[in-house]
């Protein structure tokens, strides 16, 4: 079983081809959370969906557990992180949060990995953040 969420949709967490590894969109959600690895760390929704709670920092350490442990499944390691993709539904509001925690996580990697960040206007669970990553095995 991954420790990473199941994906939304009908495509892999990850595919091999030689020694690059490509990640599908890899989100916050939490595996082993419920049937489908719904849950959000850091976000209460009330009963029309809307926000009680929302902390993105929370979102962000756990997008990035979840890529580690793809890449850890497939054989690779968060230091052969060659590009990362970054899809924020807030760019206004989580932009600097995100380069924050960013930070602290690629301090001691060098050469570190290439990086867009995108603003997008929703995503298709209730995320805030989701990552597309391509690395070395």
């Amino acid at each position: 079983m991954s420790k990473a969420p199941k994906p939304v949709g009908l495509y892999p967490l990850a595919r091999k081809v030689g020694n690059i590894l490509f990640l599908s969109g890899v989100g916050p959600r939490i595996a082993g959370s419920d049937a489908n690895d719904s849950g959000v760390p850091g976000l209460e929704l009330d009963h029309n969906g809307n926000f009680k709670s929302f902390d993105f920092e929370a979102q962000v350490h756990s997008v990035f557990a979840n890529v580690k442990a793809i890449l850890e499944e497939n054989g690779s390691s968060w230091d052969k992180l060659v590009d990362i993709q970054v899809f924020l539904v807030d760019m206004k509001r989580d932009f600097q949060i995100f380069n924050k925690v960013y930070a602290e996580y690629f301090k001691d990697i060098d050469p570190k990995p290439c990086r867009t960040t995108i603003a997008i206007n929703a995503l298709p669970t209730p995320i805030a953040i989701e990552l597309k990553c391509v690395a070395t095995v």
